[in-house]
């Protein structure tokens, strides 16, 4: 049996990467093949994309995810230490909250992969706090930060940008780290605050439209 499907609008995976985006996609395949080709099946334990609208700049935004002047202020409250060169380090500290808690000084690290302020980061990353979660090794972290001006009509567009109206997308590769995968998605929420990506950008949109850290 033949199959075809299609979308306005999508994102092209090369080797398990989420990558640029693309208008109308088409794709056509005989059923009985397609199956016997497929390595395996993604869904949100493989690769996680989260997106959010944030009033403000896509410089602002940058900054605050790069900097621990703004990183101490939401998510988990920690300082960031990062060279935005190829191959330079990345670390993600602990707040004195999670210290109280046994967590170690070196919560995350992990590598910079592409450096393109203010629009693209990408970069490994692997958790600290759980052996288990650690053996996982390295994952793959992608930031894309662009004005929100597409699809809009010319004026709606300059006042969007006048505004700073930026959307901020974070596409995790999770396909070797089940583990992880389950706390970046929020799935294990609880007490604790374990509510991974979406707990994360949810501060950091807070903090930047308001100047307030999200109030929970």
């Amino acid at each position: 049996n033949k199959f075809q499907f299609g979308c306005e609008r999508g994102r092209v995976i090369e080797h398990g990467v989420v990558k640029h985006v693309v208008k109308n996609p088409n794709y056509r395949g005989v059923s009985a093949s397609f199956w016997r080709n497929l390595s395996r099946v993604g869904d949100a334990t493989t690769v996680q994309v989260h997106r959010v609208y944030i009033r403000a700049t896509p410089e602002r935004v940058w900054e605050a995810i790069t900097s621990s002047e703004w990183t101490e202020r939401y998510g988990y409250g920690g300082g960031v230490e990062i060279d935005l060169r190829p191959g330079g380090a990345f670390r993600s500290l602990a707040s004195p909250t999670l210290k109280q808690f046994g967590a170690p000084d070196v919560i995350v690290d992990g590598e910079v992969l592409e450096a393109d302020p203010p629009r693209k980061l990408v970069q490994t990353w692997r958790l600290l706090m759980d052996p288990e979660i650690e053996a996982e090794g390295f994952t793959r972290l992608t930031y894309e930060i662009e004005p929100r001006e597409d699809g809009l009509t010319e004026v709606n567009a300059q006042i969007w940008a006048e505004d700073g109206l930026t959307r901020l997308t974070v596409s995790h590769d999770l396909s070797q780290a089940p583990k992880l995968a389950v706390l970046t998605g929020g799935l294990s929420e609880g007490p604790g605050g374990a509510g991974g990506w979406p707990w994360i950008l949810s501060g950091l949109k807070s903090l930047l439209e308001t100047g307030e850290a999200m109030v929970v």
